[in-house]
C-alpha cells in the first residue's frame, strides 16, 4: 500500500549542486554512450534529436565539449571530471567550477545537476517573491533559454556566434534533414530560428525519463516496495521536524510537488525560492578565474541581486533540488564543499546554536561570505543544535534520494 506522507515539509538545509563529465561521446555514438539507457524508442522526434545534440561535442569551439561534459549521464548529470585520478586539480579547483572547451578557462559558478531541472517553474515574481528559472541565479527564465547559453560561453562551449552553432548543425546530415522534418524546409533561412529550435529540442529531451526516473529508494518507500532502516527513519524524522527546519526550503507534498504521467505525487524536494544561506566565499575558485582574467580578484557573485539589481537580494541562489544530493558534490553554488557531512555541519554552525565551529575538511574557521548583510539569520535560526549522531541520521536519509542507477556512486563514509 502507497505510503501518505502528509503535509509535512523540509529546511533550509542544502543549498547545493554540482555538474558531469562524458567520455569521447559524439552524436554518431550516442547510443553506445555509458550511463545512457536506450530509451530512443520510446521518445518523441524532437526528444530523439535533442539526445543527439545533447552529446554532439561538433557544437563546441574545439570539438571537445558537449551538454554531457558538464552534465554527466554517469554521475547524476554533474560535471564528474574533477573527480578522476589524473585531473589536475590547480585548473579544475576540485570541481568548483567547470572547466571550459580550450581546458583552462573556468565557470562562473559550480555547475548544478540537470537531473529533475525540468521542474523548475518559469522565473518569475509574485508579492516580492522570486522563484524558479535556470542556473543558481534564475537568469534563463526556462530551460529552453538555459540551453542557449552554454554553447556562446566565452568560458564553457566558445562558440562566437549564433550562425557558427548554426553552420556546426548543417554540418551534420542527418541533423538537416531532421531539423527540415521537424521545423520545416526553410528552417536554416533564419539563424535566430535554427538556434532557437536547437536549444528546444536540447531542453525537450530533459523532459525525459533519463533525467526524471523517480525510482530512488525514497521512491520505492513512498509506494510501500522497500523499508527504511532505523538510521533512515530517524533521519526522516529530523528532515520533517522543527530542530532542523529544512522545511522552510525542501518540502514534502507541499509547493514543490509535481505529478508525472502515472499520476502520482512526487516530491522535488525544493520550493524554488532564493536563499543566502552564508556560504563562504571559495576563495581559491575566485583567485582562480581572477589569474585567467575572467573576473576582477574581487568579484562578488551577486546571485539573484544581480539579476533583479536589488541589493536586497544579492548572494540568494536559487534552492536547488535534493534528489540525488548525495552523489552531486561538490556543493553550494561556489563549489566551497566537497561532503555532504560538511554541508549539514555548515547548517548546524549558522543555526547559531550548535558546536561544529570548525569546518572538518579545512580544519579551521569556516570562513567570510560575500554578502552577510542578507543572510537568512532568522530562518537558518529556528532550528536546534545537532549532535553528530543527528547529522549521521540526516545524511542517512538523505543518501535515500538518489536515482537507482546511481546508488553505486554513493560514498560509504558518513
Amino acid at each position: 500500500m502507497k505510503r501518505i506522507i502528509g503535509m509535512v515539509t523540509l529546511s533550509s538545509l542544502l543549498l547545493l549542486n554540482g555538474c558531469g563529465s562524458s567520455d569521447d561521446c559524439n552524436s554518431s555514438d550516442v547510443n553506445g554512450a555509458t550511463g545512457v539507457t536506450d530509451t530512443t524508442k520510446e521518445l518523441s522526434k524532437s526528444q530523439k534529436l535533442g539526445k543527439l545534440l545533447f552529446f554532439d561535442k561538433n557544437l563546441s569551439k574545439t570539438k571537445n565539449t558537449n551538454c554531457a561534459t558538464c552534465h554527466d549521464p554517469d554521475h547524476a548529470f554533474i560535471d564528474a571530471r574533477y573527480q578522476k585520478s589524473d585531473a589536475n586539480q590547480t585548473i579544475s579547483v576540485n570541481g568548483a567550477f567547470s572547466v571550459g572547451d580550450d581546458g583552462l578557462s573556468l565557470g562562473g559558478r559550480n555547475a548544478p545537476t540537470a537531473s529533475y531541472a525540468m521542474f523548475s517553474p518559469t522565473f518569475g515574481e509574485k508579492d516580492g517573491v522570486y522563484k524558479g528559472g535556470q542556473f543558481h541565479d534564475g537568469r534563463a527564465a526556462t530551460l529552453k533559454i538555459q540551453a542557449m547559453g552554454p554553447p556562446l560561453d566565452g568560458a564553457e562551449m566558445m562558440m562566437t556566434d549564433k550562425a557558427l552553432v548554426v553552420s556546426r548543425i548543417k554540418e551534420n546530415k542527418e541533423y538537416e534533414k531532421e531539423f527540415k522534418s521537424l521545423y520545416g524546409d526553410d528552417i536554416f533561412s533564419d539563424t535566430n530560428k535554427t538556434f532557437d529550435k536547437m536549444a528546444e529540442a536540447i531542453a525537450d529531451f530533459e523532459t525525459t525519463k533519463e533525467f526524471t526516473p523517480f525510482d530512488s529508494k525514497f521512491d520505492r518507500w513512498v509506494d510501500g516496495k522497500v523499508e527504511f532502516t532505523d538510521l533512515e527513519k530517524k533521519g526522516f524524522e529530523l528532515f520533517n521536524s522543527d530542530k532542523t527546519n529544512c522545511r522552510l526550503c525542501h518540502t514534502i507534498n507541499s509547493t514543490s510537488i509535481s505529478v508525472d504521467k502515472t499520476e502520482k505525487n512526487r516530491e522535488l524536494f525544493s520550493n524554488y525560492e532564493y536563499e543566502n544561506i552564508g556560504a563562504p566565499r571559495n576563495i581559491s575558485a575566485m583567485n582562480r578565474r581572477a589569474e585567467l582574467g575572467l573576473q576582477d580578484k574581487n568579484a562578488k557573485f551577486k546571485g539573484l541581486g544581480g539579476l533583479v539589481d536589488n541589493e536586497i537580494h544579492n548572494g540568494k541562489s536559487r534552492i536547488p533540488t535534493l534528489r540525488n544530493i548525495a552523489v552531486t558534490a561538490p556543493y553550494m553554488s561556489n563549489g566551497i564543499f566537497q561532503k555532504l557531512r560538511t554541508v549539514v555541519e555548515f547548517y548546524d554552525f549558522m543555526s547559531g546554536k550548535g558546536t561544529h565551529n570548525i569546518n572538518p575538511e579545512t580544519g579551521k574557521a569556516w570562513g567570510q561570505t560575500d554578502f552577510p548583510e542578507t543572510v537568512a539569520h532568522d530562518d537558518l535560526g529556528e532550528t536546534e543544535p545537532l549532535s553528530d549522531a543527528d547529522i549521521d541520521a540526516i545524511i542517512s536519509f538523505l543518501r535515500t534520494l538518489t536515482d537507482k542507477k546511481y546508488e553505486h556512486l554513493i560514498s560509504d563514509e558518513f
